[in-house]
């Protein structure tokens, strides 16, 4: 059985799909001298192949025979003259078809859904809650630094020369 299977996964199927190496048709080849029942194990795979294949097979469309007759009789190919450089240049293609719809929209303002806007209108709140609270903070440490300074100056003032904190 093992060899059996190796025939068949190793040499067989790469054979018959086209993608044994040279190698291996040759070995192939000789097995084939050698042993007349794996000629037979050969026929009754393609036949397996061949039937697959025909039951799987997606027929072609029904106009395609009638076009690669014209194409092969010349009916539909034309031999193209060289242009010459006098001549207007050719028209512009037509532009690509895109694939999405055009829609024509009269709103001429910005839409958002509509909690984007709760949560901007809630940063711009805090954003100017922040600013006035550090405005408050900065002057009342300004002015700290101020009645700290002038409390210095004035124990410097009161304070006996000799001794000074």
């Amino acid at each position: 059985m093992s060899t059996n299977h190796y025939l068949i996964h190793t040499l067989l199927k790469p054979y018959l799909a086209g993608l044994s190496t040279e190698a291996e048709k040759k070995e192939l080849e000789r097995l084939l001298a050698e042993d007349p029942d794996l000629v037979a194990q050969i026929e009754e795979v393609e036949a397996g192949l061949e039937h697959y294949l025909q039951k799987n097979a997606v027929p072609p469309p029904p106009n395609l025979d009638s076009a690669i007759w014209q194409r092969i009789n010349g009916t539909e190919i034309q031999k193209r003259e060289p242009q010459q450089r006098t001549q207007a240049p050719p028209p512009a293609p037509e532009p690509a078809r895109s694939p999405y719809i055009d829609v024509e929209v009269s709103n001429t303002h910005i839409q958002v859904h509509k909690h984007w806007r709760t949560a901007f209108i809630a940063v711009f709140i805090l954003s100017k809650v922040f600013l006035i609270l550090g405005l408050y903070y900065y002057f009342k440490a300004s002015s700290q630094e101020q009645e700290i300074e002038r409390l210095k100056a004035t124990v410097q003032q009161t304070a006996p020369a000799g001794r000074l904190p």
